[in-house]
């Protein structure tokens, strides 16, 4: 055997030993390959009945929203039922009520202020009358004596 026939042996060698320490990580690449490509078809699978219940659950939120919808719309015509009896309760009693209420004020107000003057008046009274017994009770003590 010839040096060059040794080193076409070692070169082999080496060339087989490349190749083994290469297949290791490529089979190993392989698995991780059909294990995703497993995941992927088992998600494709599983992702038929969750968009037919995402479907379900989206036309049952539609239908939802189509009831809040006329229940928004009823209670529009409502509030405007509402401000229209408003409109009308103050157009007809409004006025009146106004004038009835200014008219007790304004009595009450009266009654108060001749209360007030009666009561003036009285004390009024009650001071003349206890200056016409003080001077009458001074003429007497002055008659007396």
């Amino acid at each position: 055997m010839s040096a060059g026939q040794i080193a076409a042996i070692v070169a082999a060698a080496a060339f087989v030993l490349l190749v083994l320490l290469l297949a290791i990580p490529l089979i190993k690449l392989g698995r991780t390959l059909d294990e995703a490509t497993t995941a992927i078809r088992k998600a494709h699978e599983g992702s038929g009945p969750l968009l037919s219940g995402a479907n379900t659950t989206i036309t049952s939120v539609n239908t939802q929203l189509e009831r809040l919808d006329g229940i928004t719309a009823h209670a529009r015509s409502v509030s405007g039922n509402v401000s229209a009896l408003t409109s009308l309760f103050t157009a007809t009693l409004g006025g009146p009520l106004v004038r009835a209420a200014a008219l007790s004020y304004g009595v009450g107000k009266a009654v108060r202020r001749r209360r007030k003057t009666s009561k003036a008046a009285d004390k009024a009274n009650r001071k003349a009358d206890k200056a016409a017994e003080k001077r009458r009770d001074k003429r007497r003590v002055g008659g007396r004596r």
